[in-house]
């Protein structure tokens, strides 16, 4: 069987078959070229000799081409495709498990990062996968995650908006892999230590750049947030989900301010994310003897998870067992198939895979 291999003998020389046995075949300039042509077997065993040499030789070139793009950190392995069957046990017509590596592999989360009813979502299942999946994914799996969470960066970085949530996910990361290179070990991570170790430089190098961001006021002499009536501002507010962004949006402005700390805007906040009996375990009274519902809802969050809203989501066919982004047709031979399709939060993705 040929040698298919990088190896200082390749490509090696062309041998011919002939009736007395098997003979060197050089190039006409190398003056050994085998001039007897009439000791070479028909031409029937010749052409089929060299027809298999000729695939041996395509098949290491091949090889060898593969080897470099493996070499390549960057290279992407994902197929970009729309759906996938999500199959949990072996079947006469299918063998094997789907898993979380392969599920993310094979759908688009390189391009959904760019739809920005999306990019919450892929970065809140980056997180869940840094703090506690990272190490069930492949060695292609893992290097396709820093591939989606450097363009995340990029992202970012050009067009300066989420910044608080990235930073988040490359704290977690990065609090993740020293966990995992120091104290449980390198075995844990498929690749060289130095590999891991190299990419947590990176995520160093990204935290300063997110840290040293300087957002430029746009060159608008319009209408602003502050022109329009309070009650319009208000109802602006009523649209934020996160109460830490109320707060930074009360620092901008004095005027702002007055409004962020409105009771009634904080008090729609908390029932939004939590229930009345987990309110009701946390309540809070202010100097005046009211509910302090600004300081409620950030005990609220210490204690119980936040109501997650995404604008776009995975969905799972209950029908077909198909995985797919919501809006996106897939093959289904369910009568109505968006009666089968259930939403799946970030962490149900993650769970879809636990066998």
């Amino acid at each position: 069987m040929p040698f298919l291999g990088q190896d200082w003998r390749s490509p090696g020389q062309s041998w011919v078959k002939t009736a007395d046995g098997w003979k060197r075949f050089l190039d006409e300039k190398s003056g050994s070229f085998v001039s007897d042509l009439s000791s070479y077997c028909n031409k029937e065993v010749y052409n089929k000799e060299n027809l298999f040499n000729s695939l041996n030789y395509d098949i290491a070139a091949k090889k060898r081409k593969k080897d470099i793009l493996n070499s390549k950190t960057k290279t992407q392995y994902f197929h970009q495709e729309k759906w996938i069957y999500v199959h949990k046990g072996s079947t006469k017509e299918r063998h094997g498990y789907c898993t979380l590596g392969e599920a993310f592999n094979r759908l688009d989360f390189s391009t959904a990062i760019l739809d920005s009813r999306r990019f919450n979502y892929v970065v809140r299942l980056l997180e869940l996968i840094a703090k506690s999946q990272l190490t069930s994914l492949s060695g292609i799996a893992q290097k396709n995650f820093m591939n989606i969470l450097e363009k995340v960066v990029l992202k970012v970085l050009e067009d300066q908006q989420n910044i608080r949530l990235i930073r988040e996910l490359l704290q977690t990361l990065y609090t993740s892999l020293c966990t995992l290179v120091q104290r449980v070990g390198k075995s844990v991570l498929v690749g060289n230590i130095n590999m891991w170790v190299y990419r947590m430089e990176t995520i160093l190098h990204w935290q300063q750049q997110l840290n040293n961001i300087q957002i430029t006021r746009p060159a608008f002499k319009g209408l602003t947030l502050t022109d329009l009536p309070l009650c319009l501002q208000l109802n602006i507010m009523q649209r934020l989900s996160d109460g830490r962004d109320l707060v930074s949006l009360g620092q901008a402005a004095p005027d702002l301010h007055v409004l962020s700390e409105d009771r009634l805007l904080w008090k729609k906040l908390c029932q939004y994310h939590f229930s009345e009996r987990q309110i009701r375990k946390r309540l809070i009274l202010s100097d005046k003897g009211q509910l302090d519902w600004k300081k409620m809802y950030f005990k609220l969050i210490r204690c119980y998870p936040r109501k997650e809203q995404y604008g776009d989501t995975l969905q799972l066919c209950r029908h077909c067992h198909i995985l797919s982004w919501k809006g996106t047709d897939h093959p289904c031979t369910a009568n109505n198939p968006e009666s089968c399709s259930v939403s799946l939060s970030p962490q149900d993705f993650i769970n879809l895979f636990k066998f």
